[in-house]
């Protein structure tokens, strides 16, 4: 089964990064997840993405606050595809400084970025990267996908049959 290392700058990100957690385990798809630093830890920073591939991992996701330097740093590291999510943190400018670290890459060193806060959309992009060679994944994110189209349906049936009081 292919394996999405989940990591994150700070356990303060955690609240984020559990939306990728919980998806994930919603389609049935294997992760492990942990702290990496780019500032605090660049060796561990360094040898994590370096093996990831040598411990099964397919895909990477990497969440960060502030400079947000860690999913670049990762993937340049590595030859997996990383999804950078930004994290708007305690000393962050209003989440900008993250989005912008993670979107400005150079050319040669592709991060995907998704929403700031956006770790649900993350787990979902990490997935459906997987089923691109896995027709069973597949076929539960697109499950998934036709429930998302019945709940708006479902809303679009509550506001068009209100009447107001």
């Amino acid at each position: 089964m292919s394996k999405v290392g989940i990591i994150m700058g700070s356990n303060s990100d955690l609240g984020v990064m559990e939306k990728a957690m919980g998806v994930l385990e919603e389609l049935g798809v294997e992760y492990e997840a942990t702290v990496v630093s780019a500032h605090r830890t660049p060796e561990r920073l360094a040898e994590y993405a370096q093996s990831a591939v040598g411990n099964g991992f397919k895909v990477i996701i990497a969440g960060a606050g502030g400079a947000a330097h860690l999913p670049g740093m990762v993937a340049s590291y590595t030859p997996l595809p990383v999804i950078g999510v930004p994290v708007k943190s305690s000393n962050s400018i209003d989440g900008w400084d993250s989005v912008l670290s993670i979107l400005q890459m150079p050319a040669g060193v592709p991060v995907a970025t998704v929403a700031l806060d956006g770790g649900r959309n993350a787990g979902i992009l990490a997935a459906q990267t997987l089923a691109v060679a896995d027709s069973n994944l597949l076929n539960r994110i697109a499950k998934f996908k036709e429930d998302l189209k019945l709940k708006v349906l479902e809303a679009a049936s509550i506001v068009e049959n209100h009447k107001p009081k």
